[in-house]
Parts: structure tokens; sequence; C-alpha cells
């Protein structure tokens, strides 16, 4: 069993859905990064979303999209995400995402990109702009599925589509929980529990709901009937704001726990 898997065999067997954390690789510079998640992952994070860095991230909003401005401007790049991915598996038990537009790993090869994100002790990519129909030129490449491939559904997928996506997904599917790009936003929970249920009925991965989510009632109302909430322009806007600050690591630390207590579930 990966550790995706038993990440949330492990959740449900103790009543509690996954945090999953998304950060940018290098911001606000490595050695800070690395900090900032190994604080993370002390605090109960469940699942690392650990971004690389790219010059056009189209899905994301104003919050990312600085963040992976100043992560180039560091010179991070997906070897760097790599590397910085073996130090954090020193640290971390828990599951490891990589999460990229394709060309990086165009442009790294796809065939190495799989052996390379294995063995640097990575469990999972997250392919943004990579639709199935479009993703056979990279996994072709893969001479395995030890890589879960970690899907999206987006709030307008009708449910046949559901089902072909979900079919060439393994480790969770990501529902977008509101159109547009990532960031804080207003969320129509009655419309993503109906998406939730909808997908549900064609596959038995655990489903997370990410996308504009960015408080604690968020949190607990995604995790009513989701297995878990993905939080990501919350954690950067964090690390914008106090990328000087030396207590940078114990201020995100704070912000998990308060989040991850909502994912816990009351009798």
């Amino acid at each position: 069993m990966n550790r995706i898997d038993k990440a949330f065999e492990d959740l449900k067997s103790r009543g509690e859905k996954a945090l999953v954390g998304f950060v940018t690789a290098g911001d606000p510079n490595i050695s800070a990064s690395v900090e900032i998640v190994t604080a993370m992952v002390e605090s109960g994070l469940d699942i690392l979303e650990l971004g690389v860095p790219f010059s056009d991230p189209t899905a994301d909003g104003p919050v990312i999209q600085r963040s992976s401005a100043r992560a180039l401007k560091n010179g991070v790049n997906l070897k760097t995400v790599l590397d910085m991915t073996r130090t954090l598996r020193k640290i971390a038990r828990i599951p490891i995402i990589l999460f990229s537009y394709y060309n990086p790993i165009l442009a790294y090869d796809s065939g190495t990109f799989y052996a390379d994100a294995l063995a640097a002790g990575a469990d999972g990519v997250l392919v943004v702009d990579l639709p199935p129909e479009e993703s056979i030129e990279m996994t072709a490449r893969w001479p395995g599925d030890a890589l879960s491939l970690i899907r999206l559904i987006a709030p307008t997928t009708p449910p046949e589509r559901m089902s072909r996506v979900a079919s060439s997904a393994s480790g969770f599917l990501y529902l977008v929980s509101r159109t547009g790009v990532t960031g804080t936003g207003g969320l129509d929970t009655d419309d993503i529990r109906k998406q939730t249920e909808s997908l549900r009925a064609v596959t038995r991965l655990p489903i997370c709901g990410g996308f504009g989510i960015s408080t604690a009632d968020d949190v607990a109302a995604i995790s009513s009937f989701a297995d878990g909430v993905v939080i990501g322009s919350a954690f950067e806007d964090l690390i914008e704001k106090n990328s000087d600050n030396p207590r940078l690591p114990a201020i995100i630390a704070e912000k998990v726990k308060t989040f991850k207590e909502p994912t816990k579930q009351r009798p």
C-alpha cells in the first residue's frame, strides 16, 4: 500500500478527513520553504502538495502566481523541487504530491521524471493542464504505476466525463469547488455536495475539495461530505505577508492547526 492510500485509510479509522496543504517550493527561498513545510508536517498536515513554480500558471490566482514568480526568481526549477522532496522525505512520513504544469515535466523528460520523483520520495503528481486525452504521451513513458496520478474534476464536469477522468486517476480525485482560479472566494457548498455525490457514483477513490477554501468554516463545510480539503492560497498569502518574519514557520504551523481541527469528525 502506498503512502496516499494508507493516509486515507488511517484517517478514516480515526474519523478524520484529510488536510491537504499546498505551498510553492522555494518560496520565499529554499531554506525557508523547507522550514515552513517541516512546521506544517509537525502541526498535523496530512498530505503535502509541493508546487513546481511555472511562468504561466493559468489555473492559479494572483497569490500563487506571485509565489511562483518569487520561486523562479530564486532559480527554483523541477530539479530543485525534486531535491527539496528528497530533503523533506528524510523528515516527513506524509504523502508528497508534486503539483506541476506539463511543460516542466516535458522539458525534464517524463520518463526520467517518473524515476527521479519516486527516487526522491514523491508519492504522486498532479499535472494541472494535462487532461486524460492528452496525458498518454507522459504516462506511456512511465514503466509502472507507483507514482499516483491525481486528476482534477471541474465543477462543470458532467457525470459521464467524471467517470472517464476517474478511470485514469489514482491516489485521490481533486474536486475543484468553484469555477475560476485558485484563491479566496465564495463557496456554494450545496453545489459542491451534489458534485461530490455524483462523483462518488462513478469512483471509489477519495475525493478532496479545493479552490477557494480559506477559513475553518469552509473546511468544516467541505469535510462534512468530502474525504479531504485542499488549501493553498491561504498558506501562500501568509508566506507573502510574512516573508521577512522569523516567526513565519510558527505562523504557518498555527494556521495548519486551525484548519486541521474541523477535519476531525464529532460523534
